[in-house]
């Protein structure tokens, strides 16, 4: 047995499970870190090696034999971040506006994750790597809430729960012009731009997507909306706004140059004050809630708009042209 390895065992009720099925069930492993400790030769069916698609018999004893988790490249970093809350198997934050969520390239480093790698004392580990688990995804110039989880059942049951639709996100953006309705729901497929593979766009071949929007404020040439995600797809929000013909407010990918195409003298000078003011896309996750991992409780969290969009917020609704 390794140093520090621990163990996990079961002894098996009834007949006709698949091992790999059976563990993941049964534990608090995701079933494709269950398939890579069997492949590995650390679970022992009644003493002999299991293979992953061995079915199972009433009375047999399964046992598992967990390492410690491994450590990643990647390096912790003493980059500042907001902590709404946190327990021992998730977290949640407030992300910056400009701070990128997980390495990739273009950012080896000075991200999130490094940042959370830093921050967190009792970290347990996804998939055997010790790292957080990011449970789901806000764009560089996104600003809001995020939960992440610590250890495989929380990352699992959130990831889940987030697939289900039973996380709840709700975040604040302006979009120029103004809606034709309010409330208004957009439901169109999201998928790779083929003209342009690093944006994304409303295809026939795409994911599904809903995104409701409602207003809460409008101005002379833009609106204050609250956004919820029915789906999660990527960019979601940036690319239904754009495709009804209202884009995010300081999108430099979907709603470029949009504000010199508002029509009529004062409202033409406002969109460009406007446009000045807004350092980047005007769009915050200011509303986040779930269930807990492990004790189901709800959980609700709240973040009003940061310093930046407020600012530009107070000035729209003042300066009415």
């Amino acid at each position: 047995m390794l140093e520090n390895e621990s163990k996990q065992i079961f002894t098996v009720s009834e007949d006709g499970a698949r091992l790999d099925g059976y563990i993941a069930t049964n534990s608090d492993l995701s079933r494709a870190r269950v398939q890579a400790l069997i492949t590995e030769g650390m679970v022992s069916v009644d003493g002999s090696s299991g293979k992953k698609s061995d079915r199972l018999k009433a009375g047999q004893r399964i046992e598992i034999r967990i390492p410690p988790p491994t450590p990643i490249t990647l390096e912790p970093e003493p980059i500042p971040i907001d902590v709404v809350y946190e327990d021992r198997s998730l977290l949640v934050v407030n992300k910056p506006a400009g701070l990128v969520v997980h390495p990739g390239p273009g950012h080896p480093s000075g991200t999130l994750v490094n940042a959370l790698l830093n921050h967190v004392q009792d970290l347990s580990g996804i998939g055997g790597k010790l790292r957080p688990g990011i449970v789901h995804r806000l764009d560089r110039y996104t600003s809001g809430l995020m939960v992440v989880a610590k250890n495989d059942k929380a990352h699992r049951t959130l990831s889940t729960a987030l697939e289900n639709r039973e996380v709840k996100r709700l975040y604040m953006a302006v979009s120029w012009g103004h809606l034709k309705e309010s409330p208004l729901e957009v439901e169109e497929p999201i998928g790779r731009d083929p003209m342009d593979r690093q944006r994304m766009a409303v295809v026939k071949a795409g994911r599904y997507a809903v995104t409701r929007f409602r207003v809460l404020e409008s101005w002379a040439g833009a609106e204050l909306l609250e956004v919820a995600l029915g789906t999660g797809r990527t960019h979601q929000i940036r690319v239904h706004l754009a495709h009804i013909g209202h884009p995010v407010v300081g999108d430099e990918v979907y709603g470029v140059g949009w504000q010199k195409g508002m029509s009529g003298g004062k409202i033409s000078s406002w969109a460009q004050e406007m446009h000045r003011r807004v350092g980047r896309q005007f769009l915050h996750a200011w509303r986040l809630s779930f269930c807990h991992p492990d004790t189901g409780e709800v959980m609700k969290f709240e973040r009003d708009l940061p310093e930046d969009l407020r600012e530009c917020a107070d000035w729209a609704a003042w300066r009415k042209s």
